[in-house]
C-alpha cells in the first residue's frame, strides 16, 4: 500500500502543478484583455495645413485611445499607393478630382471618408502686382498633374484671360488643346506642385495650390492676383481603403476633424486661405 502511495504521489503533484499553470495562464489572459491598448493611426499629410490640423486634434483622439502618427508627405501618388498597400491607415492632402484620377490611372480603390476643407487656388507673382499686367506671351507655371492643370486653366478662364471649350458639368480634364481664345498668348508650363513657389523666379506668374503657397510664406487672400471662391468643388478629403471606410478608428478620426473646435481653429489660423467644408 505504501508503495502504491509513493507511486501516485508524484502524479498527483504533477496534476496540481499543471492545474496551477492553467489558472495562471487564464488570469494573465484576462488581465491582457481587460487592459486598453492605445490604437495607432498612421496618416500621411501635407505639412500645411493638413498636418497642422491633425496636430491640433491629437489630444482629442488621445482621450479616445488613439495615437496619431503623422507622416509629412510630398508625393501624392506614392502616398495613395502606400495607403492602398496598408503602409498608411489613411491620408489627408487631396481633393476628390485628384483622387479619382489617381484611382483611374493606378488601378487603386481608395475612397473619401469625409470632406474637411477647401483651399482656394490662386495665382501669384514676384514680378507684377495685377493679373491685368501680364505681358504678351507671359510664361505661367501651373501644376503638371492633369487635374490641377485643368483647374488652373479654369481659373484663368473664369477671370477672362482665356476661353475654353464648353464641356459637360463636373468635367475636370481641360488641356491646352481646349483653349479657344488666348489674346495675350499666355504660355502655360506644367511644373511639379512642390516646385511652383520656386518657379516664380523664372516665370511671370504661377498658379499654386494653397498648401504650397502657405509653405512658401504667401497669404493667399492678400497676395494672390486672382483666387477661387470659397465654393470651389475641390474639397480636401480624408482618404482610406474602401475596406476600412467603416473602421471605428477611421471614423473617430473623421469625426475629430469635423468638430466646431476644428472649424474655429481653421478660421482663426488661416484667415480665409483655408475654409472649413463641414
Amino acid at each position: 500500500m505504501k508503495k502504491m502511495i509513493s507511486l501516485f504521489l508524484p502524479i498527483l503533484l504533477l496534476i496540481g502543478v499543471l492545474a496551477g499553470c492553467g489558472i495562471d495562464k487564464k488570469t494573465s489572459s484576462t488581465a491582457t484583455s481587460g487592459s486598453q491598448k492605445e490604437a495607432v493611426l498612421k496618416v500621411g499629410a501635407s505639412s500645411t495645413p493638413h498636418a497642422e490640423i491633425l496636430k491640433f486634434i491629437e489630444p482629442t483622439l488621445k482621450k479616445q485611445g488613439i495615437k496619431l502618427d503623422i507622416v509629412v508627405i510630398n508625393d501624392g501618388i506614392q502616398t495613395n499607393q502606400q495607403t492602398a498597400d496598408g503602409e498608411l491607415d489613411a491620408n489627408y492632402f487631396q481633393h476628390i478630382p485628384y483622387l479619382n484620377q489617381v484611382n483611374k490611372d493606378s488601378g487603386l480603390d481608395l475612397v473619401s471618408v469625409k470632406g474637411i476643407h477647401i483651399e482656394p487656388f490662386g495665382v501669384y507673382s514676384k514680378k507684377i502686382k495685377s493679373i491685368h499686367d501680364l505681358s504678351d506671351g507671359a510664361k505661367i507655371a501651373i501644376p503638371k498633374d492633369p487635374v490641377n492643370f485643368s483647374r488652373a486653366l479654369q481659373l484663368f478662364a473664369a477671370n477672362g484671360l482665356i476661353e475654353l471649350k464648353q464641356k459637360q458639368k463636373d468635367n475636370f480634364d481641360f488641356t491646352l488643346e481646349d483653349i479657344t481664345k488666348n489674346d495675350k498668348h499666355l504660355q502655360f508650363i506644367g511644373v511639379d506642385g512642390p516646385l511652383l513657389v520656386r518657379s516664380l523666379d523664372d516665370v511671370e506668374a504661377a498658379a499654386i495650390n494653397t498648401n504650397y503657397a502657405l509653405e512658401g510664406g504667401f497669404k493667399p487672400k492678400q497676395d494672390a492676383l486672382i483666387i477661387e471662391g470659397d465654393t470651389s468643388p475641390y474639397v480636401n478629403i480624408l482618404v482610406t481603403k474602401k475596406s476600412r471606410k467603416a473602421d471605428k478608428n477611421i471614423q473617430k478620426l473623421a469625426n475629430a476633424l469635423t468638430t466646431d473646435e476644428v472649424k474655429k481653429f481653421i478660421e482663426d489660423k488661416y484667415q480665409g486661405a483655408v475654409v472649413p467644408a463641414f
